[in-house]
């Protein structure tokens, strides 16, 4: 098969091998970024350094799970680490099931593990620089601990050379773009793709960073008017900005805007582009890969969904599709072939397909899960769709499982009709384009996809929908948008959404259906148990507060921040009106409960429910 030129990797600009000394060389007091509005200079950035690096030397063995959720803190451990010749090991999230993971494979904890982990404590204050030595180019420098889309854990080592062919190649991409930019960011720097904007490229270049993740719109329009910056975002994010909000000021002062973990609909990038006055640039890669390609939309050409590929990357495509593709990204110079399938575009670029590991077998047909979500989003009751291979018991025949998100017309459709109705009509659209054994049996509609912290809708997200039933249902729709966990303090944050149909609207009340404030209790511990260790006693409520109602199909978000050391959970629901509730849980200290499962003794919102 034909394939691109491989074009000259771009040459480095501070290498990450010399990092810690180019960092050291700068002015004392020349501004590193901003924590809670307060700036930090390299002065501080240097003396975190060298106290992490003093801390690790100390320390045997090499591999170290880091999780910290504030960015210049989490980069003065990373190179402290480095100096100190340990090999960090890089995960998205601290849930039991991630740290189990990891527990095999590192030597210790750092950061905001949970306490069961004993992370070492994050040291004090600061240290004098040490002698900061060059590191070698195949120096062992990262592990990124992923689960991908499907679930299974997978662990993808990082030579410091690798990161630094990443870091140069962003630079000579974008560098002009972000030019004397603040690097404002919606992600975590918890993966790879937030690690590289937020973390690794800006300290390279020399860049302010915002250490902590902007959570709110609210919050982000605010800080995007301060001065001239650049936003690293994902989809899930862009594609949610509020028109209401003023973005005024964000237009006069954005340099440019990055989108990565998923591909961004058209309708959501040309708006983006509106309101922030800047279309993002999508950027296409994994955590294997690192950065392969990149585009920016464009009204002028809207049917045009190719990728041009990095400098130094070269593709080409597999007799079945597949895209394959080799840069100094990777571990070697041969050819990784991707799961997803491509075909050419004009002038060198690639269009994607969908992904090739979408191809399963029911009753010895091989079917396409892809070519199913097309043939329903070619229906005008589709806006978004994603279908599953569920399970099934021994002796019965597996079943495909379809989540959509309807368009007007499919919302129309549902409140007129009802559910059987709306599967009925894509059940026909479907006949003579997917073989009858493939056409989905069990439908969910949701108003939005789930998305993880990292914004990106995963297969254990979907396969959770499926063991709510079709009665009314008793949670709201929930996607979790930040999750800060471990340590003394934890917080979570969710976007909430309230179908009409929730059990607890039924007569309360029959012409304007309130959510009652006992089930807003219920559902802050819920999520929270979900997600954190919570003492199993509850002892007392403080400063509830309910000062307006929430309402159906209503977007509001739950932020959940619990203090294990004086076990206490604080819970807030805002929106865009303001703040609906809030209030003060209490527990007994003593014992913890396992996340995700309720103690025995009920809570007063339990027992009023």
């Amino acid at each position: 098969m034909p394939e691109s030129s491989l074009p000259q990797a771009a040459s480095p600009i501070s290498p990450l091998a010399r990092l810690a000394q180019c960092l050291h060389a700068h002015p004392p007091a020349r501004v590193a970024g901003w924590r809670d509005g307060v700036a930090l200079d390299h002065a501080h950035l240097a003396a975190r350094m060298g106290a992490w690096a003093g801390m690790l030397e100390r320390q045997p063995g090499r591999h170290f799970a880091l999780y910290l959720d504030d960015s210049l803190e989490f980069g003065a451990a990373l190179l402290g680490a480095w100096q100190a010749g340990k090999t960090i090991w890089l995960t998205a999230d601290t849930l039991p099931a991630s740290c189990a993971s990891l527990a095999a494979s590192v030597d210790g904890f750092l950061g905001q593990f949970p306490a069961a982990h004993a992370p070492l404590p994050v040291p004090a204050g600061g240290a004098p620089a040490p002698a900061w030595s060059e590191l070698a180019d195949d120096f062992p420098a990262l592990v990124v601990h992923t689960s991908g889309s499907t679930g299974v854990a997978q662990a993808i080592p990082k030579k410091l050379l690798q990161l630094c062919s990443e870091v140069a190649t962003l630079e000579q991409l974008f560098g002009a773009h972000a030019h004397g930019a603040a690097v404002v960011a919606t992600v975590t720097h918890q993966h790879i793709y937030g690690l590289l904007f937020k973390v690794l490229w800006p300290l390279a270049a020399g860049r302010a960073v915002h250490a902590h993740s902007v959570d709110f719109p609210e919050q982000l329009a605010a800080l995007l008017a301060q001065g001239p910056c650049v936003l690293a975002a994902s989809p899930a994010h862009l594609k949610r900005l509020p028109e209401h909000l003023d973005w005024t000021g964000a237009r006069a002062q954005l340099r440019a805007v990055f989108s990565s973990g998923g591909p961004l609909a058209l309708d959501s990038a040309l708006a983006a582009g509106t309101l922030l006055g800047r279309v993002p640039r999508e950027i296409y890669g994994s955590s294997e890969t690192g950065g392969v390609a990149w585009r920016q939309r464009s009204q002028e050409h809207p049917d045009d969904e190719s990728w041009q590929a990095f400098p130094g990357v070269a593709w080409r495509l597999q007799d079945d599709g597949a895209l394959a593709v080799r840069s100094a990204h990777l571990a070697d110079d041969g050819w990784l072939c991707l799961a997803d399938r491509a075909r050419h575009a004009s002038a060198g670029r690639f269009q994607l397909l969908g992904r090739s590991d979408r191809i399963v077998k029911i009753e010895e047909k091989r079917i396409s899960l892809s070519a199913i979500e097309a043939a329903l989003l070619a229906t005008p009751l589709v806006d978004e769709a994603r279908v599953l291979l569920c399970d099934a018991p021994a002796g019965e025949r597996q079943k495909v499982a379809a989540f959509i998100v309807c368009t007007a017309a499919g919302q129309a459709l549902l409140a007129a009709d009802g559910k059987l109705a709306l599967n009925r009509q894509l059940q026909l659209a479907l006949a003579g384009q997917v073989e009858a054994v493939a056409v989905p049996r069990r439908w969910r509609y949701l108003e939005r996809l789930p998305i993880n912290a990292q914004g990106k809708t995963t297969q254990a997200l979907l396969l959770a929908l499926l063991e709510h039933k079709d009665a009314a249902p008793r949670l709201p729709h929930a996607q979790l948008l930040e999750s800060e966990t471990g340590g003394v303090a934890s917080r979570l944050l969710f976007e909430l959404r309230v179908p009409a149909n929730l059990f607890y609207f039924d007569g309360h009340f029959t012409d304007a259906p309130l959510l009652p404030g006992v089930v807003q209790v219920e559902w802050a511990l819920h999520y929270a148990r979900l997600h954190l260790d919570l003492p199993a006693q509850f002892r007392a409520m403080h400063a509830l507060k309910f000062q307006q109602p929430v309402l159906p199909d209503r977007p509001v978000r739950l932020t959940l921040e619990f203090d294990a050391s004086k076990a206490s959970l604080q819970f807030r629901y805002l929106s865009d009106a303001g703040q609906h509730a809030s209030g003060r849980i209490l527990f007994h200290p003593q014992a913890a409960t396992v996340p995700g499962v309720g103690a025995d003794t009920p809570t007063p919102a339990a027992s009023a429910c």
